[in-house]
């Protein structure tokens, strides 16, 4: 029988992880800081020993308890160090938690020489996210030659009851920057922030539909664009089932954002309350999606895992790692040192867990139509020079860097119409363009300098169109050997069709020169004369 202390173990999370280190035959030491709390928990249940224990005198009580493996389910990670996983190796105990927090599961490999010195095994993360969704991912990405976006989604029951400690890291995060690896670059995010309406479906079970959910920053975000070939966009977004408490996150985000306010974490002690007062409104039904997008020789394939927790079993999924990371550590499995979790585990480890729960797990595959401008021009897209075709294969995320000069407005009535359209000022830049493909089309955003703006293309009528906001131009696309060029065939305001003798005049031209995207894009007005003319090359940005 192996002794394992749980730091936090009476706790929402580490209640469960010591009941299920009991029922997998471990001794198991409840500690926390209430000794009243771990006796009340510990009660009348056999294999399960109260202690009272904080963080700061973990070292006293491992030396007392003598255990084999220390869990640490205490949290909230945003606000700890790596002060018990030090203890643990000084005192050559292995070592794991179920952090969430990028930050302090990422800080896990300095303490890499230190566990290898000591011989102990030391993971980070034996949770949902990163060991979980990590699973997930390696086994959604096998047999693909990239990946170029991961999006992972969890979907919580109003009627999920976690802890304080949770609590606090949700609201800790609301409004708070930290980065994303998009078009190819480290781009900064707000927690809490671009929210959508996600929907969780498995056939033969009643889906979970239009569940709200928004940026979340979890290890994954950092961990995954390194790991997988492609060197993917990563996100992960998270949300309540009830719409309106995921809006009021929402909204509470933007003031943390502007600095109005440095943190909601102070709002923690009232989040749990508030959700208990609610807990009626909603059902016990909670979902994780992991969708990956990649290719396989020039198949553009999504492929997708779905969970669907029933019976209030969700809150249990965050807690499955443990054991059977905890039986690999004892049965010295598992690489000594300091590591994440997110390559610990594969999904055979979690099934027995899965197995015993109120949920059901669906996987699907399915190959995506070409790229956008392959769709618009058919056989000849194909014909297009190499550099060229490379630009307009985007597949869900890319990204391009290379160097602009921007001509400006002609005359100040011009220079006020290109402000108000967000065209860039006249002179030399760097440019960066990214490449956000989904369903309907795809979003271009170049960046000149400091100044970006935006446009998105689609098809319309089997013709290729750009909505710069209301506007809406058609443009044909007639190629030669070096490339193509874009004709203007129509516009629109507002959904309203308008005159082409009062089009803005365009021709844009791409092409290839020594292996170099290059781009010439002139933008007038008849009778006021040119708004802007910008030029220069591009070359796609590989992680």
């Amino acid at each position: 029988m192996t002794r394992v202390l749980v730091l936090g173990g009476y706790g929402g999370f580490g209640g469960r992880i010591s009941r299920r280190l009991v029922r997998a035959g471990h001794e198991v030491i409840v500690a926390g800081r209430s000794l009243a709390k771990a006796e009340a928990f510990c009660a009348g249940k056999a294999g399960l020993m109260p202690a009272r224990m904080g963080r700061d005198d973990i070292s006293e009580g491992l030396s007392k308890w003598r255990p084999a493996i220390v869990v640490d389910a205490s949290g909230p990670f945003q606000e700890m160090d790596l002060a018990v996983p030090r203890a643990a190796i000084a005192a050559g105990v292995h070592y794991c938690d179920i952090a969430d927090s990028t930050a302090f599961v990422t800080a896990i490999a300095a303490l890499d020489a230190e566990a290898k010195a000591a011989g102990v095994a030391v993971f980070s993360g034996a949770s949902s996210v990163p060991a979980l969704s990590g699973a997930i991912v390696r086994d959604l990405a096998e047999g693909l030659d990239t990946v170029s976006q991961v999006c992972i989604a969890i979907s919580a029951s109003n009627r999920a009851t976690a802890g304080g400690s949770v609590a606090a890291a949700i609201i800790g995060q609301v409004g708070q920057p930290f980065r994303l690896w998009r078009g190819k670059q480290w781009t900064g995010v707000h927690g809490w922030q671009e929210p959508r309406r996600q929907d969780f479906s498995i056939a033969g079970r009643k889906p979970l539909n239009r569940r709200l959910v928004a940026l979340v920053d979890v290890p994954d975000v950092a961990l995954l664009p390194s790991r997988l070939p492609g060197g993917p966009t990563v996100e992960f977004r998270a949300g309540g089932e009830l719409a309106f408490q995921n809006a009021i996150l929402w909204l509470l985000s933007w003031p943390v954002r502007w600095g109005w306010i440095a943190s909601l974490a102070p709002l923690a002690r009232w989040l749990l309350p508030f959700q208990r007062l609610t807990a009626w409104l909603g059902s016990d039904r909670s979902a994780m999606m992991v969708k990956l997008f990649g290719m396989a020789g020039s198949k553009r394939i999504e492929r997708c895992w779905t969970l669907i927790a029933e019976d209030g079993d969700g809150p249990e999924i965050p807690t499955l790692a443990v054991v059977p990371l905890v039986a690999k550590m004892r049965a010295g499995e598992m690489p000594i040192g300091a590591h994440d979790a997110g390559d610990a585990l594969t999904l055979d480890d979690y099934a027995a867990a899965f197995a015993k729960l109120s949920t059901a797990q669906a996987r699907t595959e399915r190959i995506l139509p070409p790229p956008l401008y392959a769709c618009v021009m058919g056989d000849r897209f194909h014909r297009l020079p190499p550099s060229v075709r490379a630009m307009h294969s985007t597949f869900r995320d890319g990204g391009a860097t290379g160097k602009a000069q921007v001509t400006g407005a002609a005359n100040p009535l011009g220079g006020l119409i290109a402000r108000i359209v967000g065209f860039p000022r006249a002179g030399h830049y760097p440019l960066h363009v990214t490449f956000a493909e989904d369903a309907t089309g795809e979003r271009w955003t170049r960046k000149f300098g400091q100044d970006s703006f935006r446009s998105f293309l689609g098809m319309h009528n089997g013709i290729l169109s750009e909505r710069f906001g209301p506007l809406r131009f058609l443009f044909d696309l007639p190629t030669n050997i070096n490339g193509l060029t874009m004709e203007m065939k129509g516009w629109s305001a507002f959904g309203i069709p308008l005159p082409l003798v009062l089009a803005p005049r365009s021709l844009a031209s791409e092409w290839e020169e020594k292996g170099r995207f290059y781009f010439d894009v002139p933008i007038s007005l008849p009778l006021i004369g040119r708004l802007v003319h910008y030029r220069g090359w591009l070359e796609q940005k590989m992680r």
